[in-house]
């Protein structure tokens, strides 16, 4: 018999609710997208109602609700974490204890008074946080059976995790426990290099390829001891987040060369150096892990999740050193995905459901492509009503060919078509998209699009069939979550002596033709790849033919359809106000296409957002 399950992340951040029935994803989504607050914690209320509504399924015909974690295993760490540490980890526990006491140790009246119902006999259930990982990697996954590997900042206590999926059964063996644990090293420097913890970890990987790894041993001789299995433990001397709200002392500013970096100021010479530092440490934890669980699996396919896991560089490492033959990552891998996982450790553990495969051989996560659509006649009469003039182009063939004339002639498009992605990642539904070819395109997008700082790379997204004519890749990469080179000839010597010299400025190395893609090209040639297959996304795929048609390049520039500080957009509201904030020339909303030059003044913008915001 068919059971529906929620599945529900929540209080920490990125919350989100995903259902799945049968074993299948049926909808999921961050609250986010909703809320239009970035890493929304609160409970994710308008992302159940939607996910509810994309299943035609009331609360009370839920066959169960499962939450992505165990609030007293978390209770449990908090307070013995707190005693260990002392007086000093009063203020530290005072605010924990609002989420902890105050929700998640009371969840189950709090789920039925937000939701209505706990579906079915009253059915909530409880998963710990890396099996609710664990489980959003091995079942969307297309092996029947993989090797596991979960790693993030902290769960209840886990923070690394090794395991095993076989069919419908997951198992996990071995863990390492809180204070211990990669993701909080790597937000450590995230934090002392002035980024936001939780966000600004691919800023540090963005920045990692402009410095080189001088400080990499000195982590290694101080803040980390690495066992030859991968195994690891932290001199907690040096950092602050076990007793304290700061993520490093004293002690570990004074390892590296004084305070820490103010945010927004200039980035210098030593971040650039931490950055590529910790990257490197990083890769040499998880590559020893990574062989050690090889060894005592014997299996072949490997699949990761936790927010390590969005260390796309590290992922790239990882599938070029072979230690397993396959990889496959989870998109949501970070806590929004929990939710995801949740749901699925439900239908297979609790009620014993069976696998489907993908027909095809490929994963079930379609893309990824789980979030609301809107229709036609939505979004023409939203834009009728407010008087924004549009062309409407119902033939998609026509349609992309308009596109990618844009494009091909330096347009900036933002594309809001189908169904939102569920993830961090943009992937063609919720896109700002441009021509790679253009040697300032990276320049322009951020700091004119993005609003953000220029050294940010942006993504290629290619057509699957030609990724080997421009990227040493050799398998798919749906979910931008594998770095890998430029293909040589497509490179473009480039000119180090200035900055290598001392300069610190960026934007001498950025403003160079790294290849003949060099917008989508980093300093060291990398780029973080989307494959773009059309039976996930049959229209972003139209557009890229298009743009191969006339131009002979099937690569384009995709990044997130947002600027700094926001979320991603969701609805069409969402996206106008967006395309109307920034130099964005085109914006399609599904087929719907509306030029920049041809719109009103928005002078009544913040009035125009309030009217679609949610509390």
């Amino acid at each position: 018999m068919s059971k529906t399950i929620l599945g529900i992340s929540a209080f920490y951040h990125d919350s989100a609710a995903a259902v799945v029935r049968d074993g299948e994803i049926v909808a999921a989504a961050q609250e986010e997208r909703f809320s239009r607050k970035k890493h929304d914690p609160r409970f994710p209320r308008h992302a159940v109602n939607y996910c509810l509504e994309e299943a035609f399924v009331e609360p009370s015909e839920l066959d169960a609700i499962v939450f992505y974690d165990n609030p007293v295993l978390t209770l449990d760490r908090v307070v013995k974490s707190c005693l260990t540490a002392g007086s000093g980890a009063l203020d530290q526990f005072e605010t924990a204890a609002r989420s902890l006491l105050g929700v998640k140790v009371w969840i189950q009246d709090y789920v039925r008074q937000t939701v209505g119902s706990l579906g079915k006999e009253g059915r909530l259930l409880f998963t710990e946080h890396h099996m609710s990982h664990a489980a959003s990697a091995f079942y969307p996954s297309p092996f029947h059976e993989a090797a596991i590997l979960v790693a993030d900042g902290v769960g209840e206590w886990a923070t690394t995790t090794l395991g095993a999926g076989r069919e419908n059964q997951v198992e996990l063996f071995q863990e390492i426990d809180y204070p211990h644990s990669l993701g909080l090293l790597y937000s450590a420097f995230t934090s002392f290099c002035g980024f936001k913890v939780n966000s600004g970890e691919y800023k540090l990987m963005g920045l990692a390829p402009y410095g080189q790894p001088h400080y990499a041993d000195k982590i290694l001789e101080h803040l980390i001891d690495v066992r030859p299995d991968g195994s690891y433990r932290l001199d907690m001397r040096y950092f602050g987040y076990l007793d304290s709200h700061k993520m490093t002392n004293e002690r570990f500013h004074e390892l590296f060369g004084g305070p820490p970096r103010e945010a927004e100021s200039n980035i210098t010479r030593r971040e650039m150096d931490l950055a590529a530092s910790v990257q490197v440490v990083l890769e040499e934890v998880m590559l020893k892990m990574a062989r050690h669980l090889r060894e005592r699996t014997g299996l072949s396919q490997l699949v990761l999740a936790g927010g390590v896991a969005l260390n796309c560089v590290m992922n790239g490492k990882l599938l070029r050193e072979k230690i397993f033959d396959e990889l496959w990552i989870q998109p949501a891998a970070g806590d929004a995905g929990g939710s995801l996982g949740a749901a699925l450790m439900a239908h297979y553990h609790y009620f014993g459901g069976q696998r489907k495969y993908n027909p095809t051989g490929r994963d079930s996560q379609h893309g990824s492509y789980f979030g609301p659509a809107y229709s036609v006649h939505e979004t023409k009469a939203l834009l009728d009503r407010k008087g924004y003039p549009y062309e409407h182009v119902p033939d998609p063939e026509q349609r992309a060919a308009k596109i990618a004339a844009e494009l091909a002639a330096g347009k900036i498009v933002g594309f809001c078509s189908g169904r939102m992605e569920f993830g961090p990642r943009s992937l063609g539904a919720r896109s700002i998209i441009g021509d790679p070819r253009r040697v300032d395109m990276q320049q322009v997008m951020n700091l004119k699009i993005k609003y953000r700082e220029s050294f940010r790379p942006f993504a290629p997204a290619v057509l699957l069939e030609d990724v080997a004519e421009y990227f040493d890749l050799h398998c798919e990469s749906p979910y931008m979550l594998l770095v890998d080179q430029v293909q040589p000839q497509r490179q473009r010597a480039m000119d180090w002596a200035k900055f290598r010299s001392g300069d610190d400025n960026m934007l001498e190395v950025i403003s160079q033709p790294r290849s003949d893609i060099p917008a989508v090209t980093h300093v060291d040639y990398s780029a973080r790849v989307q494959t773009v297959h059309p039976d996930d996304n049959p229209e972003f795929a139209r557009v890229l033919r298009k743009f191969k048609e006339l131009t002979g390049c099937s690569v384009l520039v995709n990044t997130s359809f947002n600027v700094r500080g926001e979320p991603i957009v969701c609805t069409p509201q969402d996206a106008y106000l967006c395309f109307m904030r920034t130099e964005i020339d085109l914006l399609v909303l599904d087929e719907c296409l509306l030029h920049k030059s041809a719109q009103p003044a928005m002078e009544d913008s913040q009035d125009w957002r309030k009217e679609y915001e949610l509390d």
